[in-house]
């Protein structure tokens, strides 16, 4: 995504009537989430403009400046409404503080999205004009109609061979919808079952019930009858190399939530437990391994892996001295083999994946399950994680915790 030039940015901030420009004068706790729904309503940008919306923080309602100080702090707050899950799935979204009218403005450009409906805290946020608010139900289908299906993303593609009798409806209707939509979305009348479904990307459409993959993963009955690589496999080893006899193994199916279920209840039952009472006043319970490392890494190879063209598991291999978590597909998008890991580079092969990931709670923000994964593994006195990266692969190496030093 590119600058807008000042020219760009004056012209905004003076047309007071159109519908692709708002002005927030600060960025306090209330304006923050007033803020967060003008991006979401440009990403949805149901007018059609295909041209990015400017957010402009720091200006009053008449496009004068407001005085606002733009210190690297708000900078900060701006730029976390793409990564704090809250809009979903995640704007493309620049954040610059630029010098307008002769004062300091935090300018925030909003792309709109290739996949709507986005929402805000479960609620679908749109502009027409001066207007803005919560999409109608004839308007949240008319954003679902927009989708840009040659831009989509391959976890939205649809899956040929699937149909609408292959998704459960009790776990969209039990299971997702409470979390994914705002109490009174979900109360509103006249959105049928296949409307909803189209509008959470779990079909194509409601003409087209095909299930999408992302559908197909999240709600599927049986989802490796269609998509044989949509699976973990877990081997334990009785020694330090794959030459080493496995003592146990289990194949991790069955859709998303039961699949990470089973993972994680197989690698909690072969991580031992330490407890240390010479340390302190008080007993210590140490593990091999810290289990939100694990889990976090687990999501990640999950959410990142490739399921194109591929029917190879996402695998976790258990040494004596070692875990392996390893996913089909390198680096993607901005995060390459430089920058994979570090703070601030994040890119999403399943943007809709990571949506629903989020959305079910396995994902707190965007970008930071490396990053909490490596302060486990500290304080509970294990290495730092390793990453072996190449084009068709990632592969996590965990060392298990070092023994203690007295």
């Amino acid at each position: 995504m590119s600058s807008l030039s000042d020219a760009e940015l004056l012209a905004r901030l003076r047309d007071l009537e159109s519908d692709a420009a708002e002005r927030k004068s600060s960025f306090s706790r209330d304006v923050a989430t007033k803020a967060r729904e003008a991006v979401c309503a440009f990403a949805n940008d149901l007018p059609g403009h295909n041209h990015p919306g400017v957010l402009f923080i720091g200006a009053n309602d008449d496009g004068s400046p407001s005085g606002l100080a733009v210190t690297d702090e708000l900078l900060r707050d701006v730029s976390d409404m793409k990564t704090d899950g809250r809009i979903l799935p995640s704007p493309s979204i620049l954040v610059e503080k630029r010098i307008l009218l002769g004062a300091e403005m935090v300018v925030v450009v909003v792309e709109p999205s290739d996949i709507p409906p986005v929402k805000f805290d479960g609620r679908t946020w749109i502009r027409i004009g001066p207007r803005r608010g919560v999409a109608t139900v004839q308007e949240e289908r008319t954003l679902t109609e927009k989708r840009r299906w040659k831009n989509l993303p391959f976890d939205l593609c649809p899956v040929v061979a699937a149909s609408l009798a292959d998704l459960s409806r009790a776990a969209f209707e039990d299971e997702f919808l409470p979390v994914a939509f705002a109490p009174e979305i979900l109360s509103a009348n006249g959105r049928s079952y296949e409307e909803k479904l189209a509008s959470c990307r779990m079909i194509v459409s409601p003409e087209d019930t095909r299930p999408t993959l992302s559908g197909l993963l999240a709600l599927g009955k049986d989802p490796q009858w269609h998509l044989p690589g949509a699976r973990v496999q877990f081997l334990r080893f009785s020694g330090t190399d794959r030459a080493a006899p496995v003592v146990d193994e289990l194949d991790c199916r069955g859709p998303l939530k039961a699949m990470l279920q089973t993972a994680e209840a197989k690698m909690a039952a072969h991580n031992r437990i330490a407890w240390d009472v010479e340390s302190g006043p008080t007993h210590i319970v140490r593990p091999d391994y810290p289990m939100v490392a694990l889990q976090q890494l687990l999501y990640n190879a999950v959410l990142h892996r490739t399921y194109e063209h591929t029917n190879a598991p996402v695998r976790v291999d258990w040494f004596d001295d070692r875990v392996e978590i390893s996913n089909p597909g390198g680096p993607y998008g901005t995060v390459t083999s430089e920058t994979f890991g570090v703070p601030g580079y994040a890119d999403y092969r399943n943007p809709n994946l990571a949506t629903i990931l989020k959305t079910w709670g396995y994902v707190q923000q965007f970008g930071r399950g490396i990053g909490l994964a490596r302060q486990h593994l500290a304080d509970n006195g294990n290495p730092p994680p390793k990453f072996d990266l190449s084009p068709t692969m990632v592969r996590c190496t965990v060392s298990k915790r070092l023994p203690l030093v007295r």
